[in-house]
């Protein structure tokens, strides 16, 4: 056999090797995790839920996933073990990372766009209601095309 033909197959077989190792290093790590929960940290599962760990068992996870309210987990069901600060800002809502200066962004952008001072009163509004002239119209345009069916003109 040719080197040139068994090129293909040993590439293939490298590809496969490294792409294999990766996962179990994936793996491996999300293993560690799990096993490093201690009671007090917050977890995130697989399903989205957020609770605080209560104990740690050999394959299962006692969880709070309200104040008063613990359920069972598998271990494996552990998605992401949380730091405090990230837990309280998801859970609690906690902004620990304002500006220094306590600059806080609005959510809209209508604060920012009208003049300082100005009135929100004196802002136009737009009438988007039916136009009375408009339906005198269209009822005038209606009884001089009467007899005509939908589509054809009155030219002839």
């Amino acid at each position: 056999m040719d080197i040139l033909t068994l090129l293909p197959f040993i590439v293939l077989i490298g590809a496969m090797f490294l792409m294999t190792r990766s996962a179990k290093k994936k793996q491996a790590a999300a293993a560690q995790m799990r096993n490093d929960m201690q009671p007090g940290t917050g977890v995130r599962t697989i399903g989205g839920m957020y609770a605080t760990v209560k104990e740690v068992h050999d394959d299962t996870v006692l969880l709070e996933v309200a104040p008063g309210v613990h359920a069972i987990y598998a271990k494996n069901a552990v998605g992401a073990v949380l730091d405090d600060a990230e837990y309280n800002r998801i859970v609690h809502g906690d902004d620990d990372e304002l500006d220094a200066d306590g600059t806080v962004v609005p959510d809209d952008a209508s604060s920012l766009t009208g003049e300082p001072g100005a009135d929100k009163a004196d802002v136009a509004k737009i009438d988007l209601g039916k136009d009375e002239a408009a339906d005198d119209d269209a009822a005038a345009k209606d009884t001089k095309g009467e007899g005509k069916a939908d589509g054809e003109t009155g030219t002839k």
